[in-house]
């Protein structure tokens, strides 16, 4: 790894010294949207997705996992390579987090989690904190922030898709009709 505050984005604060991100989304509603998009996050489905290119050690996202992650087109693709530092599965937060092995162009680490609130509401949030590892990342300085937010909000859109086309259906606000899941609870 190429920072020392390996699984920081676990949970808790973000060690300082970094550019912090964090970016939350309500991605639908119910324990099937939540599958849907917690395996989605993990077996690398979301990022591919989001037309990001990938190239992956393992078929899902586990500790020690390595994986290449390129986005752009042709001289302006940037690649970055990272290792899966956490995972976990469970019944109301699925996600992982990897951080940068030499040679990428940023120095740090991020997650990608998805959560079942109590209310069977469902949100998608990235974390991350980095900076500049390379000459080119340094020289454009203010523009990555602004980048790794529009991938933040890319990474949503792709994941929410994925869940909408497996999960359950949500009932439009104001209609009079309950929201019920799939186990005739209402919500």
């Amino acid at each position: 790894m190429t920072y020392p505050e390996t699984g920081a984005t676990r949970g808790g604060p973000l060690p300082g010294g970094y550019h912090h991100l964090s970016h939350s989304v309500r991605i639908g509603r119910g324990r099937a949207v939540y599958e849907a998009a917690g395996a989605a996050v993990l077996d690398w489905r979301m990022h591919r997705a989001s037309g990001a290119r990938l190239r992956v050690t393992g078929p899902r996202a586990e500790p020690g996992a390595q994986v290449e992650v390129s986005l752009g087109a042709g001289p302006l693709r940037v690649k970055g390579r990272c290792a899966v530092v956490w995972a976990e599965s469970g019944p109301e937060r699925t996600g992982f987090g990897y951080g940068t092995l030499p040679g990428h162009p940023e120095c740090g680490e991020e997650c990608f989690a998805v959560e079942l609130r109590a209310d069977g509401s469902v949100w998608f949030t990235v974390r991350a904190f980095s900076r500049p590892a390379l000459w080119y990342t340094r020289l454009a300085g203010p523009l990555v922030p602004p980048f790794q937010r529009a991938y933040a909000r890319r990474l949503g859109r792709a994941v929410e898709r994925i869940a909408r086309e497996s999960g359950e259906p949500e009932v439009p606000r104001g209609t009079g009709r309950p929201d019920t899941g799939r186990d005739g609870v209402v919500r």
